[in-house]
């Protein structure tokens, strides 16, 4: 990192910001056993009130044996703030190192640890001398995920083949040797390396989720504050907003985390992991951490307090939408009451008098003549005249075979399609309802307009549609592409059950 940087994040990361702290090892002692060892999610504040008055007073009262051991004066307290006092400063937004929120339901404060809080702590357990440091799991891993970086990568079939065919000897000779009997277990020392760099990574993962947790939180704390402050129409805010949800989703760390939670929701992989586990505790060569045995579960359990905060957002665009229809829907109102007052109050009330009168602006002069003189009408003789039947100039049998196309059945044909799914074009449609009218009823479907059912039309996307004439003989309608598109629940037409 460069030195810009580095200064940057002395100045403003929270968790630089806890090291450099006097009561460092109060925070990273009390929060750390709390939210990292016993790996706690949320707390209240009447929990979390009683756990820090009893380190607190654990940790004067060893400070107090310690002075009177020493011959010396009674001294202050270590910490002589009040249990209150250290939440409210450590959840403050200067502090940042808890996150206090309600909730849904709940009048009593809850808290949860932050990421920074984590790395923090992560950092000062790094600083601990470690008696055994494996290297060789994390070799094996390194060199497992660059094969599988390089060999994920390869487009040439043939060599993806080659590659697999060489795995196939390698699995075909471990089973021969295993059937021979010849089966050589890893060593304590491997299984110690092992466990170490599985345990780190559990708990790594766990801090992971607070820290995707917290991102999606920001997201939802820029929308709520767009929406507080939005002055423009509402098309462009949720343009804005679902633009930001999709992109939160659609990035990186979005879909690898959508991709490790379907992993865990899997019902095969919950039972794999249960076994693994079940049986890890079991192997007496290593001193298993406990809290290894149901780490998927919390693993689980952080994935889906991740996932709410997702479903948050998108209900916090539902309530706008919800909120943003009443206050227009009310505003409309005012203004009709508003009229009906007036009108209530003007009922009565003679109306106001002329408040000035003019007369002609100039006299208007006719003279006798400019009126023209009488002018006699030419007669017409009809006697000389003989009418003769007139002709007939064509077949007129189609002014009067009209064709009567029943919107119901039409309107009951869509609606029963869009049932099944979200949307259908008029050819999809058209292929298994055909018309029987021929094109007097495809235009009968493009006539429909129902609040419930949107006609989309797409001018860059041509359609052809076959269908016969009156006369039986096949015809082929050219077209923009239409689809049918569902708005809302449909209802049901007049006469379907």
């Amino acid at each position: 990192m460069e030195h810009d940087t580095i200064r940057y994040l002395r100045a403003n990361s929270r968790a630089w910001r806890l090291l450099r702290a006097d009561t460092a090892p109060l925070v990273l002692a009390v929060l750390g056993e709390v939210f990292i060892i016993e790996n706690v999610r949320t707390i209240s504040d009447s929990d979390l009130l009683a756990r820090v008055e009893d380190h607190l007073f654990a940790l004067n009262a060893d400070s107090r044996d310690m002075v009177a051991g020493a011959g010396q004066e009674e001294a202050p307290p270590a910490y002589p703030r009040t249990a209150r006092a250290y939440i409210d400063h450590w959840a403050a937004p200067e502090q940042g190192w808890l996150r206090k929120f309600y909730p849904e339901g709940e009048s009593e404060p809850h808290y949860d640890a932050t990421s920074d809080l984590e790395k923090a702590y992560a950092w000062v357990s790094e600083l601990r001398a470690r008696t055994f440091v494996g290297t060789e799991s994390r070799l094996h891993t390194v060199i497992d995920l660059l094969r599988q970086i390089v060999h994920g990568a390869e487009t040439d079939p043939q060599v993806r083949l080659t590659r697999l065919h060489e795995r196939r000897a390698q699995l075909d000779a471990e089973i021969a040797r295993a059937e021979s009997g010849d089966v050589l277990p890893i060593d304590t020392t491997g299984l110690l390396d092992r466990h170490q760099h599985l345990s780190t990574t559990a708990r790594e993962l766990l801090a992971d989720f607070r820290e995707v947790e917290e991102n999606f939180r920001a997201l939802d704390r820029g929308a709520r504050e767009k929406i507080a402050a939005w002055d423009g129409s509402k098309g462009e805010l949720l343009e804005q907003l679902v633009g930001d949800r999709h992109a939160i989703a659609a990035s990186d760390q979005g879909r690898s985390f959508q991709a490790f939670h379907d992993f865990l929701l899997s019902r095969s992989s919950q039972e794999e992991l249960t076994d693994l586990l079940e049986r890890l505790s079991q192997i007496t060569e290593v001193d298993v951490d406990p809290r290894l045995r149901h780490i998927h579960y919390d693993w689980l359990d952080a994935a889906e307090r991740t996932q709410q905060t997702v479903r948050l957002l998108s209900e916090q665009l539902r309530r706008f939408l919800d909120d943003k229809v009443w206050l227009e829907n009310r505003r409309v109102m005012d203004l009709l009451k508003s009229l009906e007052r007036s009108a209530l109050a003007v009922r009565d009330a003679p109306g106001p008098g002329p408040e000035l009168e003019l007369d002609g602006l100039a006299p208007r002069i006719r003279l006798p003549f400019e009126r023209p003189l009488y002018t006699p009408g030419v007669e017409s003789d009809f006697a000389a005249v003989t009418v003769e039947d007139a002709a007939e100039a064509g077949d007129h049998s189609a002014l009067f075979d009209q064709v009567h196309v029943d919107t119901t059945r039409l309107l009951a044909t869509v609606r029963g399609v869009l049932r099944e799914q979200d949307q259908v074009t008029l050819e999809d449609l058209l292929r298994e309802h055909p018309p029987v009218l021929g094109l007097a009823e495809i235009v009968g479907y493009l006539a429909l307009a129902e609040e419930d059912i949107a006609l989309v039309t797409d001018e860059d996307a041509p359609a052809e549609i076959p269908y016969l004439d009156s006369s039986g003989a096949p015809r082929l309608l050219r077209m923009p592409r239409v689809a049918f598109v569902r708005q809302r629940p449909l209802v049901r037409s007049t006469g379907e059950r």
